[in-house]
């Protein structure tokens, strides 16, 4: 298969069959919708956003990165719905790479951006799609009450047409099209003009993924099926030793950091089969070859002598056990996170205290399709295909690269074979970039899945000790946690509480840095904090004896908003029920993106083997307006199948600077018989705007399989994964 380019350019929306075609103008005002003529009269940086041709298709531009989760159907469906158009018109097409234009405010800054993690996508974009398509809306009604002489506050819609209710006149969005104009000024739209919940026609009803079909049918296109002529391939091998510098997210610092190659069998390695070249990269060497195969068979070939990487001599295990006594150190530096109340006094005044520590190891992404990126330089030009949940950082990350503007760089977004959070640096696309400078022909890299796993960016391990303070009547009056470890800001997301009325907190973050690479993975550190806390307070409900929902109630104080999804969940899952025999079950809340729910698993134990075994999962979630509820559930599905995997199965080790695993035959990951016989995923309905439901059905699994551990057994589980050895361990306890 040959591409040459397959995706949509600036103007290429505004070319070709007519219609009418409403941008986005980016001005010293802001952004905001507007028409071509007025665009170019004001010498606007002209970008399509929405086209609707004479024939009635009318195309929609998402910004939604897609790997699987539906963003790229779930955006578009919003404008849709407020333009009121007719689904099965709707063309869809990826919008550039240009987050000053397409992109959401970044919540945590100042910034543009089309990151789609962290479960962003509907919920930040939701409100400016809607006021969008409602001034498209508002356009075609002028248009059609011109045409007709009439007020056009008189006239309907239905699906892509305007209706007169007077004489039952129609016209459809396609021949307002092709008489129609857009005014110079689009109107505004009041939030009170938007449609109200009982008239929505698309948003709430769950319609097939767009991109279903050619993900069945094999159309689909990933980066790395895209071929263009003249192109050859590369495999990549870098220091075994990490070497990430503290706090940098950088890719073009990353790759400057070290850990340089300083020798090699170059003449060998060049005298291969179909080796075309062997490159120096700033921290390692890539071998370019006719095909994959030889390049691969190459880069195995290398033999290297490294430069001293900064994790030379880690040790993950040493480390995770010099946490504790870096925890116990009064001098040791602290980061404070949050402090409310006086936690002092409520400790001092204490009837009863509690304490507990927790441990979790290194995590990998584990993204089925392995990493790749295909770069083509013509001249002062650059393509590059990838399939990127942050386009506009892969676009910066290569340009950076090269020594190039970023409008040089054009930037054609792929289907994606996983994310979870690793396909959000464009790390690997400036690499390639490098590689495509050098040997003056497109290139195409694929990451071998060992040196994706050597070179992880991995879920950082931690340790965490929790305390708290009852009084007489046995509310927790007081709450300590600290976590340690590795990451900044990756430790401390989910350590908080909000969700709880404890009346006074304290919680801190003790850093150390190693030199291991680290990055965001699915749902960030709520696995681990979530799971920590929700452990240590179904501790203090057993020693209380109270049931596990009634004490959050009770004891915790939890939110209106808490009390909801777990009285749901108590219902779904019949909480309070007994299991049948050799089985028992856990709950534990779960947050993440702004939304919040309660989960519970049903689990039994293989006391020989120390397998445990999850049998069924219910889940509770508060996400707000679901705008797609069968996506939606899916979304939730394939965290809980994730949360399992990761909590039973995976964890990565490290020895002197390097990762022990290599492949998918020592970093074990779920296989299908290991999946629940039942998952049960219901929403909450609520009428507040979207959050985020990619990452909600992670937190929570941990917490509720070691309670139900605990009510199996009488012990508890302490560090994650619970893999059999450490089953067996805390058995013979």
């Amino acid at each position: 298969m040959t591409i040459i380019d397959t995706n949509l350019s600036r103007r290429g929306l505004l070319t070709g069959l007519g219609g009418m075609t409403f941008c986005l103008a980016l001005g010293n005002d802001g952004v905001r919708l507007v028409s071509q003529a007025q665009a170019s009269l004001a010498n606007a940086s002209v970008t399509p956003w929405v086209r609707i041709a004479p024939d009635g298709t009318i195309t929609i531009l998402s910004a939604g990165a897609e790997m699987g989760q539906g963003s790229m159907t779930s955006l578009p469906l919003i404008v849709a719905e407020e333009m009121d158009a007719d689904w099965a018109r709707v063309a869809i097409k990826w919008t550039p790479a240009d987050a000053e234009v397409y992109g959401y405010k970044d919540p945590f800054g100042t910034k543009q951006l089309m990151w789609i993690v962290g479960s962003r996508a509907v919920q930040l974009y939701f409100t400016q799609l809607r006021l969008a398509g409602a001034q498209v809306r508002k356009v075609l009604l002028a248009n059609a009450a011109q045409r007709w002489g009439v007020d056009a506050a008189t006239l309907k819609t239905e699906p892509s047409v305007v209706i007169d209710p007077v004489n039952g006149a129609r016209l459809s969005y396609g021949e307002i099209a092709s008489f129609g104009t857009i005014p110079a000024t689009l109107p505004t739209v009041d939030p009170k003009e938007l449609k109200a919940r009982e008239d929505f026609r698309l948003i709430g009803k769950s319609v097939p993924r767009r991109d279903t079909p050619s993900k069945v049918n094999g159309s689909a296109q990933y980066a790395i099926d895209v071929k263009l002529p003249g192109m050859v391939y590369a495999s990549t091998l870098h220091s075994p030793v990490h070497n990430a510098q503290p706090g940098i997210w950088d890719p073009g610092k990353q790759d400057q950091s070290g850990a340089a190659p300083e020798r090699w069998n170059d003449a060998v390695v060049k005298a291969m089969k179909g080796v075309i070249d062997v490159v120096k990269l700033p921290n390692g060497l890539a071998v370019v070859a006719d095909h994959f195969e030889n390049a691969k068979a190459g880069r195995d070939a290398l033999k290297v002598t490294w430069a001293k990487g900064l994790a030379a001599g880690f040790d993950s295990e040493r480390a995770l056990a010099d946490y504790v006594r870096i925890h116990d150190d009064p001098n040791a530096q602290a980061t404070k996170l949050e402090e409310k109340g006086d936690v002092k006094a409520a400790f001092a005044n204490a009837a009863k205290t509690c304490k507990a520590a927790f441990r979790s190891d290194y995590g990998y992404h584990a993204q089925m399709e392995p990493l790749n990126a295909l770069v083509r330089i013509d001249g002062d030009k650059v393509e590059v295909w990838e399939g990127s949940q942050a386009p506009d950082e892969s676009r910066r990350a290569v340009a950076k690269a090269l020594g190039v503007e970023e409008p040089q760089v054009n930037f054609h977004q792929c289907y994606m074979g996983g994310g979870f959070g690793r396909r959000s640096l464009g790390d690997y696309a400036a690499e390639c970039a490098r590689i495509a400078k050098a040997v003056h022909r497109p290139v195409k890299l694929v990451w071998t899945r060992e040196e994706d796993i050597a070179q992880g960016m991995f879920r950082p391990q931690s340790y965490q000790c929790l305390e708290a303070a009852t009084d007489a009547s046995g509310k927790v009056t007081g709450w300590k946690h600290c976590v340690v470890g590795d990451g900044e800001f990756l430790l401390i997301t989910g350590i908080k509480i909000p969700y709880y009325g404890v009346p006074n907190t304290y919680i801190e973050r003790r850093g150390v840095s190693h030199g291991i690479k680290l990055k965001h993975w699915r749902a960030v550190g709520h696995v681990f904090n979530t799971f920590a806390i929700e452990s240590f307070v179904d501790e203090m409900a057993a020693d209380q004896g109270m049931d596990p929902i009634a004490f959050r109630f009770e004891r915790m104080g939890a939110t209106p908003k808490a009390r909801k999804v777990f009285e749901a969940l108590a219902q779904i899952a019949d909480a309070r029920a007994k299991r049948p025999d050799g089985r028992a079950l856990g709950i534990s809340i779960t947050e993440r993106s702004g939304s919040l729910g309660a989960g519970a698993a049903e689990i039994s134990l293989d006391r020989s083997s120390g397998k445990i075994r999850v049998h069924k999962v219910w889940a509770t979630i508060d996400g707000g307006l679901i705008v797609q509820p069968g996506a939606a559930k899916a979304n939730v599905e394939s965290g809980i199948i994730y949360g399992l995997s990761s909590v039973l199965h995976e964890r990565i080790g490290i020895k002197d600077g390097a990762v022990e695993q290599s492949n998918f035959h020592d970093y074990t990951v779920m296989r299908m018989s290991d999946l629940p016989e039942e998952i049960h995923v219901e929403f909450v309905d609520v009428d507040t705007r979207p959050t985020g439901l990619g990452e909600i059905g992670v937190p929570f699994i941990a917490g509720a399989i070691s309670n139900a551990f605990f009510r199996l057994t009488g012990k508890r589980l302490r560090h994650l994964p619970f893999t059999p050895e450490r089953v067996l361990e805390t058995l013979k306890a």
